[in-house]
């Protein structure tokens, strides 16, 4: 198993709903050992847990930092003009023929439409997407994250010979690393979801790149629907609780 496997596992199981199966089941094995007591008290944090996360108050609580100092940043970057505008991965999941014949749209891929905009407002002369593809199977050859971009990029009216792409990365912390490689000390404007451009821009300026913040794909818990939907418990303020911890672990151990 390669560390970057590792820790994506180790990272997941910190966070609900498979924190929760993964305390409902240790809680359950102290009870069959005998310690009972023990057993429900890990049990029921486990469910408390997930029950909180899953309230639009709080995903709302967790996010609203980490969008805060993006805004911030994105009022401090100037509108023009940069060597580049870099697209991040996690925007599109690449064709995986036959199973999946045509590159998939993500929830992060607002960020591909916001690199189109700047290219086509003259923010940057080209754009560097970047993102590779994990394969458990060496033989294989999929096709790269960076290499989908490309092809909605294009689909984008953005020019076929404007866009150049990094394969290579797995993860924000290679991202940074290649494509600081790529343009050396040149201003970038840097795309990425709003939740993660804190810590996008914390690892470019430790790395080097200097890089303006462009977010995008904002994110609310609340806000829609009846008003009551905002203290009753949901799969989609679970999942935008689980982010907001995510890039907090990340923000931590991202050394």
């Amino acid at each position: 198993m390669s560390l970057y496997v590792f820790l994506k596992f180790l990272g997941r199981s910190a966070m609900p709903p498979t924190s929760m199966v993964l305390g409902v089941a240790l809680g359950f094995v102290l009870m069959l050992c005998g310690f009972r007591r023990a057993g429900r008290i890990v049990m029921i944090v486990a469910i408390a847990e997930t029950f909180v996360l899953s309230l639009a108050p709080v995903a709302d609580a967790l996010m609203a930092p980490l969008q805060a100092e993006a805004r911030a940043e994105a009022q401090a970057a100037r509108p023009c003009c940069y060597d580049a505008v870099v697209v991040l991965g996690g925007a599109i999941a690449p064709a995986d023929p036959p199973r999946i014949p045509e590159p998939g749209l993500m929830p992060s891929s607002d960020r591909l439409w916001k690199a189109a905009r700047l290219y086509h407002r003259g923010a940057a002369p080209r754009i560097i997407v970047t993102g590779g593809v994990y394969s458990a199977d060496e033989r294989e050859q999929p096709v790269s994250e960076a290499n989908a971009m490309r092809i909605f990029l294009n689909d984008l009216g953005v020019p076929n010979d404007v866009i150049l792409e990094e394969t290579k990365a797995l993860n924000t912390l290679e991202n940074i690393a290649y494509v600081q490689r790529i343009v050396g000390d040149k201003p970038v404007a840097l795309v990425t979801s709003a939740y993660h451009m804190a810590r996008a821009l914390r690892i470019a300026r430790r790395g080097g790149l200097n890089a303006a913040a462009f977010p995008d794909e904002w994110v609310y818990a609340g806000g829609g629907g009846v008003p009551w939907d905002d203290y009753l418990p949901s799969l989609n303020s679970l999942a935008i609780s689980g982010v907001a911890l995510w890039e907090y672990m990340a923000l931590a151990f991202d050394w």
